[in-house]
This record gives structure tokens, C-alpha cells and sequence, in this order.
């Protein structure tokens, strides 16, 4: 029988193959959103099993796990490396018509050379296969990185970070850049309970007494130009909503003093504070070139019982339905243009409904000549980073905007050999690509289609950030 996962897996026209194996697959990764460790990938780290290498922090697996009835010991708890391991495989048949069935058999065919259906009747027999190519050189962390063909990584960074790892990696002979990304989203949050922290900390690591707005705002000046020093271009927010609210500069510095001392501010005051730093923090990244994401529509932490156990990004988040997004975002992306402080700017809704909502919006602030798809409609990420996703956001994209600036798919990911990740929105680009080509809607014109492929896997990305690779 034919192995599962073969070269023309997902491409289901002649067009599509050929557009995928002569275009899209030679293509390098920009990797420039993820959520891997730089301490990893500093110290090359070499994994003693495969459940650390494929479980370890990989919450898109756990939340599978859990709606296949297994017991928390055998996803976060104490069980046996082996014993979580089996836990996965007997899930993984369960998962067919998920994306997670995929991905595995995508990961272990790539990495691991195995074509076989994970199942709990083979467990056994793969997991002692992976662990014995682990213990190899060939698969140190960095060595892996290097195999999946990924020529940028920027990972996820708290502005008040010493960036150590990252000092470490740029003076390796590691010929990947590694770069932080400053994502300071305690910052923002001005009424949960780590705001306070947040602030204590960045008093301690820049050596100020923040007892003003205008003190917080020089403080993390200071950190973004830290984080430009150290390679920094890129910024990342996750907002649970899209804030927007006028105010008046006198007026926020009130409302962060009142936060200082009371620990919480009425909504409406959240949402000027909010919009407030959000407009400050875009005008310090257009000056300093570099681009902003904004990730939006979340809602974090839904069980309360295992959040206090076992605390944040361990998957129990979800889509959120709540709040305006039409009105707060061209407020948002106007108030920034307004002051000059608009920079390259990616839109990530998570709520599907809003890709054309958000599609609509980017022609509004498409201004800046020679900057091609200043503004992006991001990639289906989190729970739309499956076939049906991908092809929703391409298609929204393609009816809203210039699917050609495209800057293509993001890892998103804690899990090192998510990169297979790439290969399938690449089969899922190609195959609607090739359909469109094949039913008469795009011509059949390689050069036209190899520039479209390309870009979109990867030069895009690479003439989109200001980082020299």
C-alpha cells in the first residue's frame, strides 16, 4: 500500500503538482513570528525522547489528548516520557479530519523517515526509532533548524528580557538569524494583576522610577532601542479586543497613576490608556522600521480550575465573539496615520468571520509608495491554520487586496519541527492555486504563477522586514 503522506499529498491537480514541486517546495522559511526557545537554540539542546521533543509545551496536541478522554497525568502531569507517548498515539487515529493528523504523519515522515500510521498498536516500535536518531548530532536542535531550510526565526520576547540567548546564537557559527521579537503585552493590560509586576520589573531593569505616564513611555523607549540593538524589527501584540478610544495625553498619564495605586480603571479609561500606548508604540516602530503585528480576538484561560494549575498557554483559550472590530480598527490604523506613526502593520483576526472585514480595511491605509502590501491580512493562525483556514484567509485576501504581497505562512508554534507546518500551507496554496488555474479563473502562465508562488512562500517576507539576510 502506498505510504499516507507521499509527494503529492493535498495537491490535487496536475497544476497544483507542478506548481508546488517546481515553485513552492525549493523555497527557504522566513520564520518570522514563533514561539520557540532561544535557550534551545542557543545551547543546541539535544532531546532525550520524543515526547520532549513533540509534547513539550505543544498545547494544539494536548487539547486533542484531553477530547480523547485522557488523564491530565499523561499530557502535563508525571507520568512516564513513554507512558505520554503512547497517551499521543492512541489519540492520533482519533484525531482523523483534524489537522493534528496531518501534521504528525507530515512531522515523523520528514524528520523521522517513518511512513507508517501512528497508532497505539506501533507506538512502541516508532518511539524507540525517534529516540535512538535523537540521540545523533544530526538531530541537536540547530541541526534540525538547518534541515528544514528556515534562513530567518524571531521568537517571542517580554520587553524587560536580557536577550542573553540571542547574544549567545549571534556569536555561534549558526548560519540561521535569530532574532527577538518585543511583545509587550503585560504592558497594555493595565487592569489584570501582572500589570504592576510588569511595571516593578521594567523599573528594575532600566533603573527609573515610572511613577508617570511619560516616565513609563522613556522606559520602554530604552527597551526598544535595547531590543533594536540586539537585531529586533519586528513588535507582536495579542489583544483579546481591538481598543479604541480619543483621549488626552493629561488624561492618561491619570488614568496609569490611578492603576498604580488602585490596581484597576474603568473600561472606558482602559481603552484610552490602551490606545493611548498603542499609538506611542506604533510611531516608535515606524521611526525604527520596523513592522507590528496584532493579533486579535482570543479569549484566554476559559478554565479556571486547570489555569490555576497549570497557568497560561497550556489550551484552554478559545475564539472570542465579543467587541467591535469594524470601528476601533480604522480608528486604531487612523489615529496612527494621523500622527505619522504608522508602520508595517499585519492583522491577524482569529475569529474567521472578520478576514473580510479586516480584507476591506487594509485599502483604507495602503498609502505609503513603494512599500508593496504595507498593511497585511496575516495568515490563518491558531485554530485557522487548517486546509479549510488557509484557504478562507487566501480567498479573503485574494477578493480584498493583492494576494501577490502576500508575505505568506507563520510558525506560530513552540513545537521545533512544526515547520511541516510550512510544507502544508505551501500543498494548500499550490492545490488552490492549481484549481484556479485549471477551471479558467487564473491563466496558465509560469512565469505569472512561479512569481506568485514564490513570493508568497517566501520572497515577500524577506522584501517585508528590514532584517538583511
Amino acid at each position: 500500500m502506498a505510504p499516507f503522506i507521499h509527494d503529492n499529498f493535498m495537491l490535487q491537480n496536475d497544476t497544483a503538482i507542478r506548481l508546488y514541486h517546481h515553485f513552492a517546495k525549493k523555497m527557504p522559511i522566513y520564520d518570522y513570528h514563533c514561539h520557540l526557545s532561544a535557550k534551545d537554540i542557543a545551547e543546541n539542546r539535544k532531546f532525550n525522547n520524543i515526547t520532549e521533543l513533540w509534547l513539550e509545551g505543544d498545547h494544539y496536541k494536548w487539547r486533542g489528548m484531553r477530547a480523547n478522554g485522557i488523564d491530565e497525568k499523561y499530557i502535563t502531569g508525571d507520568a512516564k516520557p513513554e507512558e505520554k507517548f503512547r497517551a499521543w498515539a492512541e489519540t492520533v487515529p482519533n484525531t482523523l479530519g483534524n489537522p493534528l493528523y496531518h501534521w504528525t504523519h507530515l512531522e515523523l515522515k520528514n524528520y523521522f523517515g517513518v511512513d507508517e500510521l501512528l497508532s497505539g498498536k506501533n507506538w512502541k516500535q516508532i518511539y524507540e526509532h525517534c529516540n535512538e536518531l535523537l540521540q545523533t548530532d544530526d538531530y541537536a536542535v540547530q541541526e534540525i533548524i538547518k534541515r528544514s531550510n528556515v534562513k530567518v526565526i524571531c521568537t517571542t520576547d517580554d520587553p524587560t528580557d536580557d536577550l542573553h540567548n540571542h547574544e549567545q546564537i549571534a556569536k555561534q557559527d549558526f548560519p540561521v538569524k535569530v532574532l527577538p521579537t518585543f511583545r509587550p503585552d503585560k504592558g497594555l493590560e493595565i487592569n489584570k494583576n501582572t500589570f504592576i509586576e510588569f511595571i516593578q520589573k521594567l523599573e528594575k531593569v532600566t533603573g527609573k522610577k515610572l511613577a508617570t505616564f511619560a516616565d513609563y513611555k522613556d522606559a520602554l523607549i530604552d527597551r526598544i532601542q535595547y531590543f533594536h540593538e540586539k537585531g529586533c524589527r519586528i513588535s507582536d501584540h495579542g489583544l483579546g479586543e481591538l481598543p479604541y478610544a480619543l483621549y488626552e495625553e493629561d488624561e492618561v498619564n491619570r488614568i496609569y497613576q490611578t492603576a498604580l495605586q488602585n490596581g484597576q480603571v474603568s473600561t472606558e479609561e482602559e481603552k484610552k490608556f490602551k490606545t493611548a500606548l498603542l499609538v506611542f508604540l506604533a510611531k516608535c516602530y515606524k521611526d525604527r522600521g520596523w513592522a507590528m503585528q496584532i493579533h486579535f480576538g482570543a479569549i484566554r484561560n476559559n478554565n479556571t480550575k486547570l489555569f490555576k494549575k497549570l497557568g497560561p498557554d497550556a489550551g484552554f483559550d478559545s475564539i472570542n465573539d465579543h467587541g467591535e472590530v469594524a470601528v476601533p480598527l480604522n480608528g486604531l490604523l487612523d489615529a496612527f496615520e494621523k500622527r505619522d506613526a504608522l508602520p508595517r502593520t499585519i492583522l491577524y483576526p482569529l475569529n474567521p468571520i472578520h478576514y473580510d472585514l479586516v480584507g476591506s480595511t487594509l485599502a483604507n491605509f495602503q498609502t505609503e509608495a513603494g512599500i508593496k502590501g504595507k498593511i497585511q491580512l496575516g495568515s490563518g493562525w491558531w485554530f485557522n491554520d487548517t486546509k479549510r483556514g488557509i484557504e478562507k484567509q487566501i480567498m479573503a485576501l485574494s477578493d480584498q487586496g493583492l494576494l501577490m504581497h502576500f508575505i505568506g505562512m507563520l510558525t506560530d508554534s513552540r513545537s521545533l519541527i512544526s515547520y511541516s507546518r510550512h510544507e502544508y500551507f505551501r500543498r494548500v496554496l499550490c492545490n488552490v492555486i492549481g484549481s484556479l488555474v485549471e477551471s479558467g479563473e487564473y491563466p496558465d502562465d509560469d512565469e505569472l504563477l512561479q512569481n506568485m508562488i514564490e513570493n508568497i512562500c517566501f520572497n515577500n517576507a524577506k522584501n517585508y522586514f528590514s532584517i538583511k539576510i
